[in-house]
Order: C-alpha cells, then sequence, then structure tokens
C-alpha cells in the first residue's frame, strides 16, 4: 500500500480491519522499526500504522533514525512525524535531527537502543565494542545515542597514523610552498604534518620531545587538536582511533585500550568504561601554517612522508575538497549564525576552565591582538591567509608589531615568536599557551555557552 497524505492518517480508523490492520494491531514497537529499515512494503506499512496508533513522542528518535536508513519514500515518515510532534519545518532526515537536537526533553521508547544498536551492527560487527548494552545505558552516557550518527565508514575505515615515518625537509619534494601544515615543536623536537595527509587520517599517535601526543584531526569541523596521551594514573598513554561515529558533526574518537568513545573537540570519554573516570585530555601547542613559512622558521624539521602504509590519494585540494570549499555542513548540527557563519574559522583558548574564540578574520593580514582570557593576559598574532594563530602569555607587557613578524615591548625590546615561547633579545621568555582553530558551528555547539568571544 502506497502511503500518501491523503490516506495516512485514515489509515488506523477504517472501517473494517484489513488484515495490514490486524496485523499492526499486534505489532511491538521494536519490530515497528525493524520494518520500517527492512520490511517488504505490506510491513512497512503495518509499522506506519502501529507507531501512528501509538501516538507517542517517544517513537521520534527510531522514526528519525529508520528515516536515514529506509530505502522506502520519505514521505510517510514526514507524515508520521509531523502528526506525532506537530512540527511542519522539518524536511528529511537533516531536518528532523535538527529538530530532534532541540528537543533534549523526549526520551526515546524502550526498544530505540537495541534497534540502533542492532543496525550499526549490521553496519560493521566490529562496532560491536563501542556499543555494549552496558555502555549505552542512557544515565552511562554524556551525550545523547539518539543524535550519534554513523559517519560513512566503518571502524577504523579512517586509519590513524601511528609513529609514521618522517623525512627531513630537503627531502619533501612532494610539497609546494603554499600546501598547509600542522606545525608542532616539543622540547626541540619539530615536526610537520601536512593537512593533505591528514584529511585522510584524521589521527595520528606520535611521542613528540619524549612526550606522547595525539593530533585529533576533524575534517568536518575544521580543527586539528594535540592532546598528550599520557594520564596521570595510567601506566601506558592512550592510543587512539577513529570510530566511524559523529556527534553534533564531530567525530567521536576511540581508546584502543577500553575502547571507551572520547568527543574529539573537549577530549573528554563520553561512553565506556572511562566515562566517569574525570579525564580531560591536555591540551599541547599545534599552529597551521604554509610549508613555506614552517620550513623557513624551522629548517630542521621533519615532515610526514607519503610512505604512509596506506594506498590514498594526498595530492593537494583531495581530500575533501567539495566539503572545505561549501558553505554547507555534511551532518546536522544546530548553529546560532547570528554571529558569525557556521563554516567561518575562528581561533580557540581553553584555560583555567575558561574558554574564548577569537574569528580568524580579526587576524586579516599578519594582525596581532593583546587580550586576555579570565585573569590571563595574552598576545596573539596570526593570518588568516594560512589559518595561523599563535597565541602567548604576555605579563604586563602591552606588544606592537614590528617589521619581521616580530613583537616589540613597551621598554623598546624586540622578541622572537617561537613555537614554544616568545623570547626577547634580552633573554626573557613568555610562554606559548595551546589553542587551535575550529569553524564556527564546532565551537559554538560545544563551548558556546561556557565561552567568550572577542568581538575587538
Amino acid at each position: 500500500m502506497l502511503i500518501t497524505r491523503r490516506n495516512f492518517t485514515v489509515l488506523t480508523a477504517a472501517a473494517t480491519l484489513s488484515p495490514v490492520v490486524g496485523h499492526a494491531q499486534n505489532l511491538s514497537m521494536a519490530n515497528a522499526l525493524r520494518h520500517l529499515v527492512f520490511g517488504p512494503p505490506e510491513q512497512f506499512t503495518q509499522a506506519l500504522i502501529a507507531v501512528e496508533a501509538r501516538g507517542s513522542l517517544d517513537m521520534v528518535p527510531g522514526l528519525i533514525t529508520a528515516m536515514r536508513f529506509s530505502r522506502a519514500p520519505q514521505e510517510p515518515f514526514e507524515l508520521l512525524l509531523q502528526t506525532l510532534t506537530g512540527a511542519s519545518e522539518p524536511q528529511g532526515w537533516f531536518g528532523w535531527m535538527l529538530w530532534q537536537e532541540k528537543h533534549p526533553e523526549i526520551v526515546p521508547h524502550a526498544s530505540y537502543v537495541d534497534f540502533k544498536r542492532q543496525l550499526f551492527l549490521d553496519i560493521d560487527p566490529n562496532f560491536e565494542v563501542f556499543l555494549t548494552p552496558d555502555a549505552l545505558q542512557r544515565d552511562r552516557m554524556k551525550i545523547r545515542f539518539e543524535e550519534v550518527t554513523w559517519g560513512g565508514v566503518r571502524k577504523d575505515g579512517i586509519p590513524s597514523l601511528d609513529n609514521p615515518k618522517l623525512i627531513s625537509s630537503t627531502e619533501a619534494d612532494y610539497l609546494r610552498s603554499n600546501d598547509l601544515v600542522f606545525g608542532v615543536s616539543i622540547n626541540g623536537d619539530i615536526r610537520a604534518y601536512p593537512l593533505r595527509i591528514m584529511g585522510w587520517h584524521e589521527m595520528f599517535n606520535e611521542v613528540i620531545g619524549g612526550v606522547p601526543v595525539a593530533l585529533a584531526y576533524c575534517t568536518l569541523c575544521g580543527s586539528g587538536i594535540l592532546f598528550e596521551t599520557q594520564v596521570e594514573g595510567r601506566s601506558e598513554p592512550f592510543v587512539f582511533g577513529s570510530s566511524g561515529f559523529l556527534y553534533r558533526s564531530n567525530k567521536l574518537m576511540f581508546d584502543r585500550e577500553t575502547h571507551s568513545l572520547w568527543n574529539q573537540f573537549t577530549g573528554k570519554p563520553v561512553s565506556g568504561d572511562l566515562v566517569e573516570s574525570g579525564i580531560e585530555l591536555v591540551q599541547r601547542p599545534v599552529v597551521i601554517t604554509s610549508w613555506e613559512e614552517w620550513r623557513r622558521e624551522n629548517p630542521d624539521t621533519r615532515v610526514l612522508s607519503l610512505d604512509t602504509g596506506h594506498r590514498r590519494d594526498y595530492g593537494p585540494g583531495v581530500v575533501y575538497q567539495d566539503y572545505f570549499g561549501s558553505p554547507d555542513l555534511m551532518f546536522p548540527v544546530a548553529v546560532d549564525q547570528s554571529k558569525h557563519r557556521q563554516k567561518d574559522y575562528v581561533f580557540g583558548v581553553r584555560v583555567m576552565g575558561l574558554a574564548k574564540a577569537w574569528p580568524l578574520s580579526a587576524f586579516a593580514g599578519g594582525k596581532m591582538v593583546n587580550d586576555g582570557i579570565g585573569t590571563l593576559p595574552l598576545v596573539l598574532v596570526g593570518d588568516q591567509a594560512t589559518r595561523t594563530v599563535r597565541a602567548y602569555e604576555r605579563g604586563d607587557l602591552k606588544f606592537a608589531p614590528v617589521v619581521g613578524g616580530k613583537l616589540s615591548s613597551p621598554d623598546g625590546v624586540v622578541w622572537e615568536l617561537g613555537e614554544e615561547a616568545m623570547v626577547a633579545s634580552d633573554g626573557r621568555e613568555l610562554p606559548r599557551v595551546a589553542g587551535h582553530i575550529a569553524y564556527w558551528f564546532a565551537w559554538d555547539g560545544y563551548l558556546g555557552a561556557e565561552s567568550e568571544l572577542y568581538e575587538g
């Protein structure tokens, strides 16, 4: 039976109980959700009738999930969701996911978790390590399971680079001068990780300058965050990978020891064995800049080799080219665009339990900013063209730019900008402060309520 706007709302009020309606009355909600995705037309219709007859908002999350994976026409889902919610604005899976995000008061039907769990396991049985029944209990998750979406790849479908091969800057003839790189320097160990390679892997696990670290790069939210992976009280550092799942268009990474899922943006576990551990990974400074700039300032740098052990097209402008060039998002997330567009870049700092973001546009033409976060005075120097921003503590000094990318303090002393500190000609040092670039939607979505926004 083809469900249309004309006949949909009268199906359950049929004058005579057809076999379809009769079977629907005895259909459990668990079976109804499965039928909406996998059932033949008659079972699909029975499922629609059963869900409408229940008439409860607790079936909305299941309908939205089924809507994405069902091969049936979208109109019946739209009509039933409108009937249950009274809302008429959302359109398609994307629109209804946005509606659901704005309605956290809706608790899914008891059958929902197992339905969605089995759906994900049908995609990849290896997801089982993330989706244990204990881990999916509503009171044990720091995020809503109904907002966890499949990103289109299986577990480790985006493979991490673990202690990858590095080469000298003179050997890196595959790089163009304007290619962007993640630049990292720890205890004098200087390395570059080109975005055109990292876009295919989104994670590296390394020991740099004696410090175990992981770069968690979420291409969807434009953020590469460098985390320390050695946590106090644990004998071994964490090693991370990409789960294949997303939450509000942000990747959920996982640690290979406990298979807990972690929020890439916050560095906190959100489900699994570590969810109540109180762990929050410490950030280290990382910068995005051009290969030309990084190599000039750091001639002894090492850089990723193309020999990663994986077959990928690491050419310039290949990975995520359409997404990076579009103002649209690939996955649904509600965004406040009253101050910035959803894919405008910001530079964010989180220290002392506080957060603040500076629009990348504030650094157009290589500008610097004297500002601060909480009681911590900062000086920030950047370049919008290359997505480059570095932040340093500035004490009670207020800086001014001088020729050559250096800064001067009120006493006339010239300061060099280093990767680990800002160094004065008289030997004084001011430490670098960790921060990272991100799209506005990600920063505002995760930290907006607790974050300041620079408007100078």
